[in-house]
Formats: C-alpha cells, sequence, structure tokens
C-alpha cells in the first residue's frame, strides 16, 4: 500500500479562487471592509485589556477611488501588521488570523464581533484586480512593510515609510472589472453589504449646512425681511450606521425607533409596518435581529425574500430559507447570527444542527409576540388580522408546534364581521349546526359577492357563516377536520350544507309521490346529467326555486390542486360536476308542473336552471347569448 501528500499546486490557486471562490465578484469589497473592521476591532481588543500601547481614538474605513491610476484604495486604521505578520497571514493562503485571535483570547473576546473565519477573503481580491498592493503598519513599534503580488505565485515584501497605524490595499483593477471604479457602482455595494458594519465607513464627502453658522437677518426699507442663505461645510461621507436598531436592548428602544429602522432598512416603503417582534437570544446560540410584520397580500411569492441575514453586522444574504422558517419568509426585517454556519465564501447556508434550533426559536418567539398582541389588545389585533392571517394559517399548516400555540389567537371571522377563536367558534355553534351524523358543520364562504344568495339563506335559518377567503384555506381546513374531533367545514354554497336542510324535519314537501316522480322524470329529460346531479328537497317556499352547489370533495380536491397541494391530476381534466337542488315547496315548480304544454316546462326548467348558474358565474359563451335571447322572448 502506497501512502503520501497531494501536492496543492500554488500556480493553480490564484485562477481557482478568481474563477470559483465567491458567487459574485462584487463580494471582493464586502470581504476586504470586514478585514478592515476586524483589524480595527482586534485594536479596540487589545486597547482595552492592555496589551497595546496604541491610542484608539475615533478609526474609521475610508474606500478611495482613482480613476484615473485605475486603482481602488481600501484604508483603515486598525491594528496593522509587522513584515512577519504579512508573512504569516498574506503568504499563507487561508490561514485565518481572525480564528487565531479568537482562539488566544478566546474569553476576553468572545463578543468582539470579529467576523473573519476562513483566512480567505483578502484573496478575493484578485478575481477584479491584477495586481494588489498591501501597505501596513503594526500598533507596535515596528517597521511598516510593503507586499505586492500580481496575481502569480511571486510576490515582493519590503519596507515603506507609512507612519500611520493601520492597512491600506490597493487594488490595480482589471481591464474586465471596470465597473468598480465607478462611484455609483462602489456607492451601491458599499450601501448593499456595509450598511451596518460596526466601524464608521467613509466614502467621499459631502456638503452640508454649518451647524455653528447661524443665518442672519437683514430687514429693508420697505419691512421686507432676507435671511442669508445657510454656510455649507465639507463633511465625510459616512456611509453606514453602525449602531443599528437590532444590537440594542429592548428596553432602548421607543415605538418610533423601530419604525425609523424600518425605513432605514426599507426606503421605498412608505407604509408602516403592522407591528415588529425584538429577537434577542444569547443561549443556547447567539442570535439578534427584529421582524417585521408588513401588510400582507394573497400573493404568497412576492413577499418572499425581505429578510435580510447578517453575522455580526456583515450582509450576507437576503434568501433565508433554512434559518427562518418557511411561512416567516414573508415578514421583513433583520437577523443577526455569529452562529449560522456558512460556507467558505459566507454566502450560502450549511445544514447544521443549530440552524434547526435557531429557526425553531424564531418559531416559537413569533407564536409568543402573536399570543401577546392578542391576549393585551384583541380590538386591535382584529382590526389587523387580514394583513397577519396568511402568515398565520401558512405557519399553523407547516409548523406543528406553531399550530398548537396559535390555536389561542388564530381567528375565524364571519361574514358579518365577527371573530372567533376555535374555541369560541364551537361553543357557538355547537347546539344548532350538527349534520346527521352528529358532526359539527362549520359553514363558510370564501366570497361574500358571489356566494350572497346562499350566505342570506343560511343566516336566514339562523347558522352561523365564517368568511374564509385566504389562497391556503382548503388546505388549513383539510387539517383542522384531521386535528380537530367531530368536525367538518362546508362551504355555504356546497352539497354538505343539505345535510343541515335535511335535518330541519318541520319542512314537509307540498308535492304528493306522483307529483315528485313526475317532476323527477321531467327534469331528468331536460337537465343534463354530465354536468348537473339532481336532487329534489323539500325547503321553505320562499328559498329560491333552483339551487346550484358544488360537491364538496370535488372542489376541495380542485382548490389544494390549484394551490399547488395534494390532489390527484385527474381532477384538473375531468368536467365540472355540481348539484342542482329543486325545491318542491317552491311556487315555481308548482307552476311548472301545472303548465300543459310541454315545451313551455321545458322553457321554464331551462330558464330556472340559467338563473341559477349565472348566480354562480357558471353561464358564459353560447349559453349566455342563448339566456339572455330567451328572457327577452318571455318578456315580450
Amino acid at each position: 500500500m502506497a501512502k503520501g501528500s497531494i501536492n496543492v499546486s500554488v500556480e493553480n490557486i490564484f485562477p481557482l479562487i478568481k474563477k470559483f471562490l465567491y458567487s459574485d465578484h462584487e463580494i471582493f469589497l464586502r470581504e476586504l471592509i470586514s478585514n478592515g473592521t476586524d483589524a480595527t476591532l482586534k485594536l479596540k481588543h487589545l486597547t482595552s485589556i492592555g496589551e497595546s500601547k496604541s491610542e484608539y481614538g475615533n478609526p474609521q474605513i475610508e474606500v478611495k477611488i482613482d480613476k484615473e491610476g485605475k486603482k481602488l484604495h481600501i484604508i483603515d486604521q486598525g491594528l496593522g501588521m509587522t513584515a512577519d505578520e504579512v508573512e504569516k497571514y498574506i503568504n499563507q493562503v487561508a490561514f485565518s488570523g481572525a480564528e487565531e485571535f479568537l482562539d488566544k483570547y478566546k474569553d476576553s473576546a468572545k463578543d468582539s464581533g470579529i467576523i473573519g473565519h476562513f483566512g480567505l477573503g483578502f484573496y478575493s481580491a484578485f478575481m477584479v484586480a491584477e495586481k494588489v498592493e498591501l501597505i501596513t503598519k503594526s500598533h507596535k513599534d515596528e517597521p511598516a512593510a510593503h507586499w505586492a503580488c500580481d496575481g502569480s505565485p511571486e510576490f515582493t515584501l519590503e519596507a515603506h515609510d507609512k507612519a500611520d497605524r493601520g492597512t491600506e490595499i490597493i487594488l490595480h483593477i482589471a481591464e474586465d472589472s471596470t465597473e468598480f471604479l465607478e462611484d455609483a457602482r462602489i456607492s451601491e455595494l458599499l450601501s448593499k453589504y456595509n450598511k451596518f458594519m460596526p466601524v464608521p465607513i467613509k466614502f467621499g464627502t459631502k456638503e452640508v449646512n454649518d451647524p455653528d453658522f447661524t443665518p442672519a437677518t437683514t430687514t429693508d426699507k420697505d419691512g421686507k425681511e432676507t435671511t442669508e442663505p445657510h454656510k455649507q461645510i465639507t463633511v465625510d461621507n459616512l456611509i453606514n450606521n453602525p449602531n443599528p436598531a437590532w444590537t440594542k436592548q429592548p428596553a432602548d428602544l421607543e415605538a418610533q425607533n423601530y419604525k425609523d429602522f424600518y425605513h432605514e432598512l426599507y426606503p421605498t416603503q412608505f407604509e408602516e409596518p403592522l407591528f415588529n417582534i425584538h429577537l434577542n437570544v444569547d443561549y443556547p446560540f447567539n442570535l439578534t435581529g427584529i421582524l417585521y410584520f408588513p401588510k400582507m397580500s394573497n400573493d404568497m411569492q412576492i413577499q418572499k425574500d425581505k429578510i435580510q441575514l447578517y453575522q455580526n453586522q456583515v450582509f450576507v444574504t437576503d434568501n433565508v430559507e433554512g434559518i427562518v422558517p418557511e411561512f416567516l419568509t414573508m415578514l421583513r426585517g433583520v437577523i443577526d447570527s455569529p452562529d449560522i454556519p456558512l460556507n467558505v465564501s459566507r454566502s450560502y447556508l450549511q445544514a447544521d444542527g443549530a440552524v434547526k434550533k435557531i429557526s425553531s426559536y424564531i418559531s416559537r418567539k413569533v407564536a409568543d409576540k402573536l399570543k401577546s398582541l392578542f391576549n393585551n389588545n384583541r380590538e386591535d389585533f382584529e382590526a389587523k388580522w387580514n394583513d397577519i392571517k396568511i402568515v398565520i394559517e401558512y405557519g399553523m399548516l407547516s409548523d406543528e408546534k406553531f399550530f398548537e400555540k396559535a390555536d389561542k389567537f388564530a381567528l375565524y371571522p364571519t361574514v358579518d364581521g365577527a371573530h372567533y377563536t376555535y374555541e369560541e367558534l364551537f361553543n357557538k355553534i355547537k347546539a344548532n349546526q350538527t349534520d346527521k351524523d352528529g358532526k359539527l358543520v362549520v359553514l363558510y364562504a370564501s366570497n361574500k359577492d358571489e356566494q350572497h344568495s346562499y350566505i342570506e339563506s343560511a343566516k336566514g335559518k339562523g347558522y352561523e357563516v365564517l368568511l374564509l377567503d385566504s389562497p391556503i384555506i382548503s388546505h388549513l381546513i383539510q387539517k383542522l377536520e384531521s386535528t380537530k374531533e367531530n368536525i367538518t367545514f362546508a362551504r355555504v354554497d356546497g352539497d354538505h350544507i343539505n345535510n343541515l336542510i335535511k335535518k330541519d324535519e318541520t319542512t314537509i314537501s307540498k308535492l304528493d309521490e306522483d307529483q315528485t316522480k313526475v317532476l323527477d322524470e321531467l327534469l331528468k329529460e331536460v337537465i343534463p346529467s354530465e354536468k348537473f346531479m339532481v336532487q329534489l328537497e323539500p325547503m321553505d317556499s320562499d328559498a329560491s326555486p333552483f339551487i346550484i352547489t358544488q360537491p364538496e370533495f370535488m372542489r376541495r380536491m380542485k382548490e389544494m390542486q390549484a394551490t399547488g397541494g395534494g390532489g390527484m391530476n385527474m381532477f384538473g381534466s375531468m368536467p365540472e360536476m355540481h348539484n342542482l337542488v329543486v325545491n318542491t315547496n317552491s311556487k315555481l315548480v308548482n307552476d311548472i308542473l301545472a303548465t300543459e304544454v310541454k315545451e313551455d316546462k321545458e322553457r321554464l326548467i331551462n330558464q330556472s336552471l340559467d338563473l341559477a348558474r349565472l348566480s354562480q358565474g357558471l353561464l358564459k359563451g353560447e349559453e349566455l347569448t342563448n339566456f339572455i335571447k330567451r328572457s327577452y322572448e318571455i318578456l315580450k
């Protein structure tokens, strides 16, 4: 058996870095600024524990463009490096100075906010630069060093006359990356990746009003006052907020602070968020953040990818699936955790037990907040229900623990604007809405306008009708029926409602057996059997003579299939099937039986059927044209 060491060719390292290390070349700026941030935070820690005699001061990171020289400069005022440290940290690929620092000061530096882990961030510079220079002076009393490399394995390292502490990285931008010499492009990247870095970042200057200047006001002979213009001064253009709201304690923030931060995150959003949830945990993992409930639409896909994931205030991604429960990806806000395992390019989440724990914690925290809002101000919670229900219903479907907690605050609104919890609903209808099998029947409408006549008919019988109109309601109903005992849901225009109507023994048919048989045969001759199942039912005389209902099972399968869940493909191609309930106590039905001319009987039946179809939106095309023509003939 042969043994040996795998030889990694250095000549191949840089092409691989340039092509494969990072998913987007623009990431280089984030990585280099992160390195500068680490250098600054390390210095802060060393000065705080007395291991550095350097004066910390008010350091910042500066980004400068030299368009004429085709160079980009990233300058920090951190702890810098000696020549020996350059040899150790720069010339050894994938040696992480941050990792070594955290290991050395693992007790005192665990909360220092240091970012780096893999030791590869510096080399991201070669994705956009044909040559990279590094000029650095350590916080220690040692000479400065100048390192340079053109992307080959060869480098130079020599002394330099730099007098100020810190590091300057100079990127000689390659021809295929000149976009990074444009102010607008760099400004865009700084805003995207470094907006909340913990060290101030300077990019250029700007003109502002002098705060120490008081404009003088003069009055002319006519008494007209004139105020001189404000004096303008030039100041550093700091592009980031080093102390964003999520890094603070909830007790130190007011409602307006949360709103201001929301608009800082989403400057183009003019609507205020409905409420926020502040996440703050340090065991068994570290996680902070703020989640906002915006007003929701029924289009779940449009809402996604609005939560920003940070690691020690460095932007990572806005695709947080995996770390945030899927049903909460429709929220907005920020999550920051140093414990989220990322791959080497700090771009993608890695599967890990900690991720599941974090996801479970976020779900539990959101459920607790919703319950608190419901208990503290139910009236306000009910007013916001339509704007948040899609998230809660989605959570009830996808997260078993959330489903259990939501039982205390999930609402079931009625068509009349009342809101019940499940327990309240059960107690409200248990005496009056049971079917022939003894099951509790929850009647609901999905569209108040389209199902108006059915709603009114049900309400006339003393039934409570819910308004459940979210796009995933079919799935939620199925879960409720499988979870709750002895209950079924029936849409108000569905066939299951007939079980409630049949239960009413006070309604007796006015037709005798022979008349009922004649009517049944007549209807079978006229009504197309491939589209309608005819049912003769004795109802109140003022109820509609012809009522179309849908088979509950078939309708549910189609709805679930339309929203991407369950169902068999065959239901998508099967013809539409409906029930036609004929009220045998209607005067019109009696008139049909009393009509002597067969053609007139058929015309009355077709007209009544088409009126029922029209009420359900089922009359279209040629059939609608024929109905209108027939209606005019009847009027004549």
